[in-house]
């Protein structure tokens, strides 16, 4: 299996993994950095997550051009992963989806969405929340040009992820696996917080546990969820990650 090979194989996984997670329905998508080519990302056709196949799959640049688009329909949403990949040089996977959990604290600010549970603290201190209307006015709220894109990279800065007001969230990691991993565990943990506050005051993660436990997150909690969510997707997961999944090695 080539570099690529791999890449595509693992990316059908992730949208596949996300479907069955319920981080996904019908919309939603995950995104890689090409392997052999940094300044391009690789992103599946406009389909529902859950019936993506290899020959989906399609490269465009940092400007959400497809290379080969054929007669494929792309997301419209790809210039969310265009301005990431050309603002994020260290970022190989981007998610953008509408999680039912999150949802909820893009919209208020009662609280706003921290760690409190130790396997979420991937989603670092906090996350923001992007509003599309504090530099676009009124919109359909979908990340439908590069500039809007281009914003969202702005505001996302070095975080791993941010809220979209009324529409979902985005979030990076370094390859796809922690992508998704920070992806399903976002969705556990605005679950967790709703039903935390509906008890009372909540005790969250300090700043200084979240690092220490960031620290100490890494490839083997990774793959050790990747195998089980491979396992209930009916994926086979790919042997020796640090070849194949660290794509930019």
């Amino acid at each position: 299996m080539t570099k690529l090979e791999a890449a595509i194989d693992e990316l059908v996984t992730a949208n596949r993994i996300l479907a069955r997670e319920g981080v996904v329905d019908s919309f939603g998508h995950p995104s890689i950095r090409h392997p052999d080519r940094p300044d391009r990302f690789l992103l599946s056709r406009a389909r529902a997550p859950d019936l993506i196949e290899a020959e989906d799959i399609m490269e465009f640049t940092f400007n959400g051009d497809p290379v080969e688009g054929g007669d494929k329909k792309p997301y419209l949403e790809r210039f969310i992963h265009a301005a990431i990949y050309d603002a994020r040089p260290e970022v190989n996977a981007v998610i953008h989806n509408h999680s039912p959990s999150v949802l909820p604290f893009s919209v208020t600010k009662k609280s706003r969405l921290r760690p409190l549970h130790h396997v979420c603290a991937c989603m670092g201190h906090e996350v923001p929340t992007w509003d599309s209307q504090t530099e676009f006015g009124d919109t359909s709220l979908l990340v439908a040009t590069l500039e809007m894109g281009r914003d969202l990279a702005k505001f996302l800065g070095p975080k791993p992820a941010a809220l979209m007001r009324g529409h979902g969230c985005v979030v990076v990691g370094k390859d796809i696996r922690e992508a998704v991993y920070i992806a399903c565990y976002l969705e556990l943990a605005a679950k967790l917080q709703m039903q935390a506050m509906d008890l009372g005051e909540v005790t969250y993660l300090t700043p200084g546990e979240v690092d220490l436990i960031i620290r100490r997150t890494g490839p083997y909690s990774f793959n050790r969820a990747w195998e089980n969510w491979c396992r209930r997707a009916g994926r086979v997961m790919l042997e020796r990650p640090d070849e194949v999944v660290r794509l930019m090695s």
